[in-house]
């Protein structure tokens, strides 16, 4: 188990919350399967955090929404928060009126956020090609829920989202698939950087960078916080390498939202 800053965990092997299909079976989860996972990592019943949750000060959360966005702004990963060589891609942000959704054909799509979302804000990034190795496509998304419980319900979808769609089209021209996920809640296995995390890994390819190649994405819940980022890899680059990409940009956005919200002494 390799660690990273603020204590987040690599599992190896990965826990296999998803894409997992019983013995025989040669499909994806049954109905069911999927509703008593999603049920297990779902606010309410024995779900609370291990770890204390974060000290946060009322009144330096936000309200609404353009204290919401005023907090993403500050929070939300510039390229050097990945490490260096990283730059912006274009377009560098997503308009904040939309966010992605997965819709029943498991194809990704931009939707109004719902409305227990006061704000979010995605941003893409690049490690540019070179000798030998293609670029590395990064993003980083953060989400403002109204309450505690919203954010944790986000998580609990983003499981049964990958046992749905072990394949998803992101866009016309990209696909990812042979997705597997892993859990933790917060003390959990080391991991005390949130109240709880998910790390998803599979097989990213595309029209333009050709594939398979490594996909990692992680997310962390903190308070009404939801925070993600993703790495897609290219020709020369290993899961490793993205991995450690993506990791320093989830723990850079979550040391600041700890820093923007915490109790002062």
């Amino acid at each position: 188990m390799r660690r990273h800053r603020y204590g987040i965990p690599v599992l190896a092997p990965l826990i296999l919350l998803a894409a997992c299909v019983s013995e025989g079976d040669g499909g994806s989860p049954s109905g069911s399967d999927a509703k008593d996972a999603s049920a297990t990592a779902a606010p309410g019943g024995n779900t609370e955090s291990a770890a204390p949750v974060l000290d946060a000060d009322p009144a330096r959360l936000p309200k609404d929404r353009t204290a919401a966005l005023a907090l993403i702004g500050r929070v939300i990963a510039e390229p050097d928060s990945f490490g260096p060589g990283v730059v912006k891609r274009s377009p560098y942000e997503s308009g904040p009126a939309t966010w992605p959704v997965l819709g029943t054909d498991c194809v990704w799509h931009q939707e109004k956020p719902a409305s227990n979302v006061l704000a979010t804000l995605s941003r893409s990034y690049e490690v540019p090609a070179t000798k030998g190795k293609g670029p590395v496509r990064l993003s980083a998304v953060v989400t403002v829920h109204r309450t505690r419980e919203d954010a944790r319900w986000e998580m609990a979808e983003s499981i049964e989202e990958t046992m749905r769609c072990p394949t998803q089209q992101l866009r016309q021209d990209e696909q990812i698939g042979s997705m597997i996920s892993a859990a933790l809640l917060g003390g959990e296995s080391g991991q005390e950087a949130a109240e709880d995390t998910l790390t998803e890994i599979g097989e990213f390819s595309s029209t333009a960078l050709g594939g398979p190649h490594p996909y990692v994405w992680e997310q962390a819940q903190s308070l009404q916080f939801t925070v993600a980022a993703t790495g897609k890899g290219a020709k020369g680059r290993t899961e490793d390498e993205i991995s450690d990409l993506v990791l320093q940009g989830l723990t850079t956005m979550l040391g600041r939202i700890e820093s923007a919200v915490e109790k002062q002494s």
